[in-house]
């Protein structure tokens, strides 16, 4: 199951939507949540993490890729807390979009920490670096709406249907 999470996390990461700033609206956060929600903490953030390790190394961006390691195991801890809340059986739409939205949150807070992090690595002082670095979080709010919405949407029919397989 860590194999076919990390093949979708590939896969949802290669489905993109560019944007003007360069950066693109994908569904591979949404693999991420729905594996650790599937598989647990670790083998979902790993299969997210490794997903997303190797879309970057198959499309230029193999720098990033320990940090999107790291990442996924950063907000796949979010989410398997806030999924421990509900006992792992979470049974109303709510209480995903809740775990959704919490996810969200830190993922947010990571993408702004990491472009902070590479502006003050250029040179900028910090308020700079702050302030350019909030400039490229559009794509991650983006990115966090669909995240919340497919999982709100998929949890419980894939809940189902894995639960025949499992």
């Amino acid at each position: 199951m860590i194999a076919l999470f990390t093949a979708l996390t590939v896969i949802g990461t290669m489905i993109k939507i560019p944007l003007p700033t360069g950066a693109f609206v994908h569904l591979g956060n949404a693999v991420l949540l729905l594996a650790v929600l599937f598989l647990g903490y670790v083998k979902g953030s790993l299969a997210g993490g490794l997903g997303f390790a190797i879309f970057d190394m198959l499309n230029g961006y193999a720098i990033e890729a320990p940090y999107f390691i790291v990442e996924s195991f950063i907000v796949g801890a979010t989410a398997y807390g806030l999924f421990l809340l509900y006992h792992k059986k979470p049974t109303h739409i709510w209480q995903i979009i809740i775990i959704a939205t919490g996810t969200g949150v830190v993922k947010l807070i990571m993408t702004q920490i990491k472009n902070m992090v590479r502006q003050l690595y250029l040179g900028m002082d910090f308020p700079t670096a702050f302030t350019t670095a909030i400039f490229s979080l559009p794509a991650t709010v983006v990115n966090v709406v669909l995240t919340a919405i497919l999982v709100s949407f998929l949890y419980f029919p894939l809940k189902r249907a894995l639960a025949t397989i499992l």
